[in-house]
C-alpha cells in the first residue's frame, strides 16, 4: 500500500524535472483558476451546483457534489503540486474532469469555440493522466517519504 501511495515513479534528474513544472503548472492553474473561485461561490451556487447522472454519484444532493468538485479542485490539486500520494490524487483530479467533460459539459461541444466545452475539463485529466503513469519524480514529498533500497545487480 505504501509504494502505491508513495512511490514517486522516475528518479531520473530531467524527467523529474519535467514532472515538477507539469504538477506545479497545472495544479496552481487549476487551484487558483477555478478551486478557489468555487469555494468563494459556494453558498450562492451550492443548491444549483450540477449533479452527474452516473450511478452511485447520482445520489449525491448538489452541495455534496459541489464539495466533492472542490475537494477534487483544491484538495487535489494541492497534493499534485506537493508531489503528495500523487498517484491517488491525480486519479480523483481525472476522474473529476472526466465527469466533468463528458457529464456536466456532455451536450456542449467537443472544443472551444467561445463558449461552454468539453476541452478544458479534458486539457486538465491529460496531465493527471500522465502522473498516474509516471509518478511524481524526484523532486516530490512521495519520494521523501518512499525511500526505496537500491537494488543490487550483482549478488555477494
Amino acid at each position: 500500500m505504501k509504494k502505491f501511495l508513495f512511490d514517486c515513479g522516475t528518479r531520473d534528474s530531467i524527467a523529474s524535472a519535467g514532472l515538477l513544472v507539469l504538477r506545479i503548472g497545472f495544479g496552481l492553474m487549476m487551484l487558483v483558476g477555478h478551486g478557489w473561485g468555487k469555494i468563494a461561490k459556494f453558498e450562492q451556487a451550492k443548491d444549483s451546483w450540477p449533479k452527474p447522472d452516473l450511478p452511485l454519484l447520482s445520489l449525491m444532493s448538489s452541495p455534496v457534489s459541489m464539495l466533492v468538485t472542490i475537494f477534487a479542485e483544491v484538495g487535489c490539486a494541492g497534493l499534485l503540486i506537493l508531489g503528495l500520494m500523487t498517484r491517488p490524487a491525480a486519479f480523483i483530479f481525472a476522474f473529476t474532469m472526466l465527469v466533468a467533460a463528458f457529464q456536466i459539459h456532455g451536450g456542449d461541444p467537443f472544443f472551444m469555440a467561445g463558449g461552454a466545452s468539453k476541452e478544458p475539463a479534458l486539457l486538465y485529466a491529460i496531465p493527471c493522466i500522465a502522473l498516474i503513469i509516471s509518478g511524481a519524480g524526484r523532486w516530490s514529498a512521495d519520494a521523501l517519504l518512499y525511500k526505496e533500497k537500491k537494488r543490487r545487480f550483482f549478488a555477494d
